[in-house]
């Protein structure tokens, strides 16, 4: 057994595994975090997770969560994590604490504040001394409440730095992550601090820093046969290092996971186990979508918990693992990862190379997992054994009883004494004790040379289906309309955020000569721009800041441009293919230009790179021929820009690189295939890889004016709340409801008396929705034609028991389709909605 390398405070890691007070651990651990669900449930959550056999939880801190506003810092509440993390000790759960700065998580900026990018200097995520400033009073207000509760005095056994840096261009991770290490040092961190690769880049995730630890984020094909030589490999290597293989992030599914334990694996932390709700103007934008995605309220992967805490069938499977570890103690938490000592065959599709665990002391345990839809049949060290469809049995080899050895068992070990082994399966268990052999039926108990052995049914409950919804035909519209903040006149169009709009909305206005302007080119706005052009509403606009051309050619003279603009939220990744989708963007109606000239830029490119002398060839863009397929090859031409233009390239199909008079290039994709040029003569160059039979590149030039002199209002998330929350004069309305594109009307809805939770859906169209409770912004969803959502049900809106008093701000929106909300459907929350018979509700 070889010597820790790190011991902190009882917490040790080594090639072998986790101790914790020197008793080898080898741990479940399911994601829980408290900014996504009521205070009031916190505690029966933590009991659930807990009752699932899991031992411990991560949880990340959002950094923009509890600061607010710059320098305004909020923990009480839904946001007191030190309560939260007091209640996991209490429910007997350890802690992997997650502070950042930058989590990830589908969060609002990946819950970097949304202020930041107003100072240019502010490099997030780098080793850059404004930035680390910023950070150092995150984690003054956050790394005490931690130190507070690490272990042995509460349930923290690790804290991790950063999240994924290996998907991030940072330009020095030793100095970046020695910055990080070494605040949390100085605020008394002392149990292991690691940090986690997104794509198996332990340097890039770690900066090879010395005091971090190394762990691993996998998320593969749960039908891929080739995980186990994947992961097999990152245990290995960490070996060298003498650490465990610290998986933080993967699936969720436990025939996965039983893989990942039989290959190294000595934390098992499937993200998003237990799930929850994207409250108020919290979610993200982007997360590697195409071209980008917005993340929904609901926030669900498909873990054991469901978002409103209903179990599904894995969190039995969940049971049922930790059973087997548990029975197995230290000699699965100090086993370590091989192949397997004997021959296992199949008649069912399974890995290409199957884990085992020589187990410490002695035997064992192997991995066969079942990637088909048939119960099967295997062959294990010569004896024919059942393996049921869609599983992963844990069998065991050569283990050593008291006075016997268990040469085989085909199934998963839950329980064991001196005199009695238990199985869980639904498949009868071949059972090899010596030199007997047996195959028990599911539900019989035999004696084996002497042992007791039962096999118990594997109670997997199937999911529960949905319950019928009632209907909700009357509600009452409020009076009035939210106040604005006078925001200002402006010469451009501002970033909402340097107004003070972090999370909420702003509006814009201007007016503009639109005589002989057949189009406007709106550039870098977003997340849902609501325009108007002389009295002329729109449709949304949801481009993520891609420029987008508008059809005027039905204003004339002197015309308003008006605008709502709503921040749905930050991009949580960096996403270089549409402006808003990089880390640190910022939102508002970007730049309006009018448009007084399209010239053609088809022809008359130089040729560089193919050709042999000079002159240099003329050609079409992307117009030559050869036979370097592949090779980048660069197209020039000298423009002269009596003002601002827009180079608009057709056709791209892949990244083409893009740079004006020799500068630094621009990455030009399909998603915005357009390059801003200012006034004067420049020499453009296109390079991008050969295709012989041309690339169907086109080329034009705008010619722009910009809009000026704009006057802005300001409605920030707490002025909204704050109106949904007012007692105000109602009138009764029935249903349905019939806007105007651009219309906005505020309703209350009468929930029924009830202590439980439920949901809420939408029958309408052409419709955004924001809903309000118990002084809390629950989320928004959009009925009718809408952009791409993610990350779970897009049209469910959730209200937690006892937070009654719902308020509804109900917007139209322009399209394929009148505005109406024809009813409102309530569920309770386990069934998310349903689509069952409905019952009404007046």
């Amino acid at each position: 057994m070889s010597t820790p390398t790190t011991v902190r405070t009882g917490v040790e890691l080594d090639a072998q595994g986790i101790r914790i007070d020197g008793w080898p651990d080898l741990l479940l651990c399911a994601s829980l975090f408290y900014f996504r669900l009521p205070r009031e449930q916190w505690q029966a959550r933590l009991e659930q997770v807990r009752a699932s056999g899991y031992t411990c939880i991560d949880v990340y801190l959002p950094w923009n969560f509890h600061e607010v506003a710059p320098g305004r810092w909020e923990f009480g509440g839904r946001r007191d994590v030190a309560a939260f993390l007091d209640l996991a000790h209490e429910a007997g759960l350890s802690v992997i604490a997650r502070p950042g700065p930058y989590i990830c998580s589908e969060w609002d900026g990946g819950a970097l504040p949304a202020w930041l990018g107003l100072d240019p200097d502010v490099r997030v995520r780098q080793n850059e001394p404004r930035y680390l400033a910023q950070v150092a009073a995150w984690f003054d207000q956050a790394l005490p409440i931690l130190a507070e509760r690490q272990y042995p005095a509460g349930p923290v056994i690790m804290v991790q730095l950063e999240n994924e840096l290996d998907f991030f261009d940072c330009e020095d991770r030793p100095g970046y992550l020695t910055a990080l290490r070494d605040q949390a040092v100085s605020h008394g961190i002392t149990v292991p601090l690691i940090a986690c690769a997104g794509q198996g880049d332990i340097a890039g995730a770690t900066g090879d820093v010395p005091g971090i630890v190394a762990a691993c984020n996998f998320y593969p094909n749960d039908d891929s046969p080739h995980i186990e030589e994947e992961v097999r490999r990152y245990a290995a290597l960490l070996a060298e290092r003498d650490l465990p293989l610290l998986v933080t992030e993967t699936n969720r599914r436990h025939r996965t996971l039983r893989r990942l334990l039989a290959s190294g694996a000595k934390l098992i932390a499937p993200y998003l186990q237990s799930s929850g709700w994207n409250f108020g103007y919290s979610p993200s934008t982007g997360n590697w979508g195409d071209p980008g995605s917005f993340m929904s309220h609901h926030y669900d992967f498909g873990g054991y918990v469901t978002p409103a805490g209903a179990e599904r069938p894995e969190y039995a499977e969940a049971q049922i693992l930790a059973r087997v570890i548990s029975a197995l103690g230290s000699r699965v938490a100090l086993a370590t990862s091989t192949m397997s000592r004997v021959e296992v065959t199949s008649d069912f599709p399974t890995s290409s190379s199957l884990s085992a665990l020589d187990l410490d002391g002695g035997g064992q345990l192997i991995a066969v997992p079942h990637l088909g839809d048939r119960t099967g049949r295997a062959v294990v060290g010569g004896v024919p054994v059942a393996v049921a469809a869609d599983s992963c049995p844990l069998m065991l080899v050569d283990l050593h009883l008291q006075d016997r050895v268990l040469a085989l068992a085909s199934a998963d070990l839950v329980a064991m004494t001196d005199s009695e082994l238990v199985f869980s399966s639904s498949v009868p268990v071949t059972v090899v004790i010596g030199q007997t052999q047996a195959e028990i039926p599911v539900g019989a108990q035999q004696v084996v040379d002497g042992v007791t052995v039962i096999v118990e049914p594997r109670d997997v409950p199937a999911e529960v289906l949905p319950a019928a919804p009632s209907v909700v035909r009357a509600v009452r519209q409020r009076a009035g309309t939210a106040p604005a903040q006078e925001a200002g006149t402006h010469e451009l169009p501002p970033a909402l955020e340097s107004l003070g709009v972090y999370r909420g909305r702003g509006t814009y206005s201007a007016t503009a000569e639109l005589t002989g302007v057949d189009e406007l080119l709106l550039v870098g706005a977003s997340d849902f721009v609501d325009l108007s052009i002389d009295g002329q509403v729109q449709p949304t606009i949801a481009s993520f800041g891609a420029a987008r051309r508008i059809d005027v050619r039905a204003a004339s003279g002197r015309a308003t441009i008006e605008a709502t603009v709503e921040i749905w939220g930050h991009a949580n990744f960096d996403d270089s293919r549409l402006p808003a989708l990089r880390l640190g963007a910022l939102r508002g109606l970007g730049t309006v230009w009018t448009v007084h000239g399209v010239q053609d830029l088809d022809a008359l490119w130089t040729v560089n790179d193919h050709w042999a002398g000079r002159p240099a060839p003329l050609r079409s863009l992307g117009g030559w021929s050869s036979t370097r397929v592949g090779v980048p090859i660069t197209y020039s031409r000298r423009l002269d820009l009596p003002g601002t233009a827009a180079l608009h390239l057709r056709g791209v199909d892949q990244p083409v690189s893009v740079s004006l008079d020799g500068g630094a290039p621009a990455t030009v994709s399909r998603e915005n295939p357009w390059v801003m040029l200012p006034a004067g003569t420049a020499e453009v160059s296109v390079t991008l890889p050969h295709h012989p039979s041309g690339d169907g590149l086109q080329a034009e030039l705008l010619q722009l004016q910009p809009v000026t002199d704009w006057t802005c209002t300001a409605q920030d998330d707490e002025l909204l709340t704050a109106f949904a929350a007012r007692e105000a004069a109602t009138t009764d309305l029935e249903l349905p409801l019939t806007l105007e594109p651009g219309q906005e009307v505020w309703l209350e809805v009468e929930l029924p008396d009830s202590a439980d939770d439920c949901v809420v859906r939408l029958d309408g169209s052409q419709l955004r929705v924001t809903g309000w409770a118990a002084g809390e912004c629950l989320g928004r969803i959009w009925a009718g034609d809408r952009p791409r959502f993610s990350g779970g049900d897009p049209d469910v809106l959730w209200v937690p028991a006892r937070w009654r008093g719902l308020t509804l701000l109900v917007r139209g929106l322009a399209g394929p389709g009148v505005p109406e909300l024809r009813r409102l459907r309530l569920g309770p929350s386990g069934s998310q909605g349903g689509n069952g018979a409905e019952a009404d509700v007046t």
